[in-house]
C-alpha cells in the first residue's frame, strides 16, 4: 500500500505535466475592467497600442473572447456632400485606407470602408473622412489606422488597377451601399494581436481575419451616431504621389477626373449627332449611376474637343434624337454639360427638383416661356429685363409671360439647351 501511494505520487504530476495544454507563453497585460461610458460623457478613443503576443497566443486569446449577446443593427446609409473636389479628396482618403488595411480584398475592403463612416458619424472621432482616415498620422505611434504613421505609403506602392478597384470600392461606400455584417463597428483588428482596448468594447462580428467591435452600451447604439458630417475635407500631403485631389491647387478638370463611378465609367460612349458637331443626347440611368457619375460620363464622352454639349435626361420616353429641342424636352432636362475652351467655359448643370446639389450654382434654373402671340408682336430680346438675357442661357421673362417657348433668335442656338 505504501509502496503504491508512492509511485502514485511520482506518476501523477508526471501525467500532468505531460498532458497539460500549453502555457502561454507571454504575460497578457491585465486589462482594465470593462466599464460602459455614460450618453452624457464621450468615450475616449485610444490610441493603438497591442499586448505582448506571439500571433498564435494571439488568435488563442481572441478565439476565446465571445461575441456579444444581441442584435447588431446594420448601419444606415451613407451620401457624401461636398462638391467634385471634395468628394475627390474624401475617396481617395477611403480608397487609401481600404487598400493599405485589407489589401485588394474586395470584402475586407467594404468592411473597412464601413467602419470608417461609422466613425466620421460618430460625435467621437473627426467630422471628415480624412480626418478620421489620418487621425494621429502626425506622430510616430499612436495613429488610428497604422498605415498613416508606419511609413507604408512611401515604402509599398500598389498597382494602378488595385487604385481604380479601391476607388470603386470607396465610392459605393460613400454613396450609399451598406455593408451589414459589422453593423455599426468603430473599432477593428487583425486576429494575430491584441490591442489593450479590446476588453473594453462589445466583440460583435468578424470578417476574414479581422474582428469588428463596438462601444458598450449607449455609444454602441445607431442613435450615438448622429454628427452631421462636414464635406470641408483637408488636403493630405501624403497622398499626393496617388491623388490630384490632394496636391495644393488641383485643377477641377484633374479633380473630376478622379471621380471614379464604376456605371459611368463602363457605359458606352454615345454617337456624335451628325447634324450637329460636338453636341450629345444621352439617356441617364439614375438608378445605378449616381448624380455625379453624369459628369464623369460627360467628360468621358467629350474627350478632348475644345468644344462639346452633353444633354441627358433620366426618364426614357423624353430624350429628342435632334435639335433644336421643344420646350416640353428642355423642361424634362435631367443634366447638361457644355464645354467651350475657346471662351474659357467648362460647366455641369443639373436638375436639382430631381438630384440636389450641395452647390446651388450646379442647379439649372426653372425654365419660363414666351406665349407664342408675343412672337407674332415682334418681342426682342432686348426688351427682357437684364436679368433674364444671360449670355449663353435659354431666355427666360416675368411670370406674368408663361406659356410656350419663345423662337429666341439672339440666344446662340448652340447653347439654347443651357438654363442656369
Amino acid at each position: 500500500m505504501v509502496l503504491a501511494i508512492a509511485l502514485l505520487a511520482i506518476l501523477l504530476p508526471l501525467l500532468l505535466i505531460r498532458f497539460a495544454p500549453p502555457l502561454v507563453r507571454h504575460h497578457v497585460a491585465r486589462a482594465p475592467a470593462q466599464r460602459v461610458v455614460p450618453a452624457a460623457e464621450l468615450p475616449p478613443v485610444e490610441p493603438v497600442a497591442f499586448q505582448d503576443l506571439d500571433p498564435d497566443d494571439a488568435r488563442a486569446f481572441n478565439a476565446s473572447v465571445p461575441f456579444v449577446d444581441g442584435p447588431n443593427p446594420a448601419a444606415r446609409p451613407f451620401k457624401l456632400a461636398g462638391d467634385p473636389i471634395q468628394r475627390a479628396r474624401a475617396i481617395d482618403c477611403m480608397a487609401a485606407a481600404v487598400l493599405y488595411e485589407a489589401g485588394d480584398d474586395p470584402v475586407g475592403q467594404r468592411a473597412v470602408a464601413q467602419v470608417v463612416i461609422n466613425r466620421v458619424r460618430h460625435p467621437a472621432f473627426p467630422k471628415t473622412i480624412c480626418g478620421v482616415v489620418f487621425q494621429g498620422a502626425e506622430r510616430s505611434t499612436g495613429c488610428q489606422f497604422t498605415f498613416t504613421c508606419d511609413g507604408a505609403l512611401a515604402r509599398h506602392g500598389w498597382l494602378d488597377v488595385q487604385w481604380t478597384r479601391a476607388r470603386e470600392t470607396a465610392t459605393a461606400a460613400l454613396t450609399g451601399a451598406v455593408f451589414k455584417p459589422v453593423g455599426y463597428a468603430t473599432h477593428y483588428h487583425t486576429n494575430w494581436v491584441v490591442p489593450y482596448w479590446q476588453s473594453s468594447l462589445d466583440k460583435i462580428a468578424a470578417v476574414g481575419t479581422h474582428l469588428f467591435f463596438r462601444w458598450t452600451g449607449w455609444w454602441g447604439t445607431p442613435p450615438a451616431f448622429n454628427r452631421q458630417v462636414s464635406p470641408d475635407e483637408p488636403i493630405i500631403a501624403q497622398l499626393a504621389t496617388y491623388s490630384d485631389a490632394h496636391r495644393d491647387g488641383p485643377s477641377m478638370v484633374a479633380t473630376e477626373a478622379m471621380y471614379v463611378d464604376p456605371v459611368a465609367a463602363a457605359t458606352p460612349l454615345p454617337t456624335e449627332l451628325a447634324s450637329d458637331d460636338g453636341s450629345f443626347l444621352l439617356t441617364l440611368d439614375a438608378k445605378k449611376m449616381t448624380p455625379d457619375g453624369f459628369a464623369q460620363l460627360a467628360t468621358r464622352t467629350c474627350g478632348d474637343r475644345a468644344y462639346c454639349k452633353v444633354m441627358g435626361w433620366s426618364d426614357k420616353a423624353k430624350p429628342p434624337t435632334a435639335l433644336p429641342l421643344q420646350p416640353t424636352q428642355i423642361a424634362a432636362l435631367s443634366f447638361s454639360y457644355l464645354r467651350d475652351r475657346a471662351r474659357g467655359y467648362d460647366k455641369a448643370l443639373w436638375n436639382c427638383t430631381e438630384f440636389k446639389r450641395a452647390d446651388l450654382s450646379q442647379c439649372m434654373k426653372q425654365q419660363v416661356y414666351l406665349p407664342a402671340q408675343r412672337v407674332s408682336d415682334g418681342l426682342k430680346p432686348e426688351a427682357l429685363p437684364a436679368a433674364t438675357r444671360t449670355p449663353g442661357a435659354v431666355q427666360t421673362v416675368p411670370d406674368a409671360l408663361v406659356g410656350v417657348r419663345r423662337k429666341a433668335d439672339a440666344a446662340p442656338p448652340a447653347q439654347t439647351f443651357e438654363a442656369r
